[in-house]
């Protein structure tokens, strides 16, 4: 009880001489401010990141593998080679899918950005693929209403499309735009079917402003000249790690490719984005906790120096509580209490700042503020508190109750 009441005691006072020193207590913890600040904005961006990585790469389909002319790693990629390849064929697609052994799926598409335009009301930018008619199973991309094109539409070139939510909001507002009419490259389509809501692609692109069209009716309008993907869905990981070598050997058979050549053609898979990613967090995160360490080390020192001065200037106050009765670590307490509370008033600010800055990052690329570093930026700062605050509040303690009397 005796321990309680003091305690007690020890932070009406400390919050008493807090309120007494706003100013020298806010600039005090400014750089703990700055610091938590860091540390938890850091912590978002990147909880943000895993959240919308995971939510991304469902876009791109589960066990996957992408046969392309381009590599989405780019290191060590020497561009003019790269830009002299062949590009993909759509016979490649029947090639694969008749010969493979692992794969459940083989799908064919082309890429481009085109303007869509429906009565008075336009798009531009908008992502156009043209793709065979099992496009969907590959990418895990499902119908909200209406439904896909079939494979006897492919073949006959049937000009019709399905649309991406973001496009729907865009150019038809209110109306239901199934059997409706659009312009693609200024051809007639009839709208077959809206793809379900996917949002953004890595905090970045839209992956609703997009429409699918059969790859024979793109080809009728541009051509398959550019952009072009073989996309391979294996039924699970286990096939996925065996199909893959056997999909490259039959890249370079249908490619006529002898032994000592190398390959000339792309294999792509989520997990390179997922390398990436890593790579991208880990350098936020050492440069990003290195300013925080430097900047809770400069405001724990900034808070050892003003506790030497509170200890100073209420020397006398000591003395008095000393010869009234104090307990050496009542006065211990008294001080590291209010060392802890300048240091947790600076974390709680950092913390509401940090909150502002995720929404407003959360508006232009990607952010999420979980509980555990709110409570991490509360330990943080008791730390610094305790540690910084601990050798004033040592010296106050072990100050001479006669001397501290004297002292004016």
């Amino acid at each position: 009880m005796k321990f309680i009441s003091s305690i007690q005691e020890g932070l009406k006072i400390a919050l008493h001489a807090l309120k007494t020193n706003k100013l020298r207590a806010f600039l005090t913890t400014l750089c703990i401010i700055i610091g938590i600040t860091m540390v938890t904005v850091v912590d978002t961006v990147t909880t943000g990141m895993d959240k919308t990585f995971d939510d991304s790469m469902a876009m791109l389909g589960q066990n996957v593998v992408y046969i392309e002319k381009w590599p989405w790693d780019g290191d060590g990629v020497k561009w003019w080679e790269i830009m002299n390849r062949k590009e993909m064929e759509v016979e490649y697609a029947e090639f694969i899918e008749s010969r493979s052994r692992y794969a459940s799926t083989v799908a064919f598409s082309a890429n481009r950005n085109t303007t869509i335009r429906y009565k008075d009301n336009s798009a531009e930018g908008v992502g156009l693929q043209g793709s065979t008619h099992n496009f969907l199973d590959i990418q895990g991309l499902d119908i909200d209403s209406g439904r896909m094109f079939t494979e006897s539409e492919v073949h006959s070139r049937s000009n019709v499309v399905i649309l991406g939510q973001s496009l729907v909001s865009a150019i038809f507002e209110q109306e239901n735009p199934e059997g409706k009419t659009v312009r693609i490259g200024g051809q007639k389509f009839t709208v077959i079917g809206v793809l379900t809501k996917q949002g953004s692609f890595l905090g970045l692109g839209d992956s609703d402003n997009r429409v699918i069209i059969p790859i024979t009716s793109y080809e009728k309008i541009y051509g398959l000249k550019y952009g072009l993907q073989l996309s391979i869905k294996f039924p699970d990981q286990t096939a996925l790690e065996e199909g893959k070598y056997e999909v490259e050997g039959l890249m370079r058979q249908v490619r006529q490719l002898e032994a000592t050549e190398e390959n000339d053609f792309a294999m792509n898979e989520p997990d390179t984005f997922k390398e990436q990613l890593a790579g991208i967090k880990n350098g936020i995160y050492m440069g990003g906790f290195l300013l925080v360490g430097l900047s809770l080390l400069i405001g724990g020192i900034g808070i050892m120096n003003i506790m030497f001065v509170s200890v100073k200037e209420r020397t006398k106050e000591i003395g008095i509580r000393k010869a009234v009765g104090a307990k050496s670590w009542e006065i211990l307490a008294q001080f590291l209490i209010e060392a802890i509370v300048l240091s947790l008033l600076g974390g709680i600010i950092g913390v509401l700042i940090a909150a502002g800055f995720t929404f407003m990052i959360d508006q232009v690329f990607t952010a999420q503020m979980n509980v555990q570093v709110v409570l991490l930026a509360v330990g943080l700062c008791t730390l610094v508190g305790v540690t910084f605050g601990f050798i004033p509040a040592y010296k106050a303690a072990k100050s001479d109750p006669i001397e501290s009397l004297r002292f004016e």
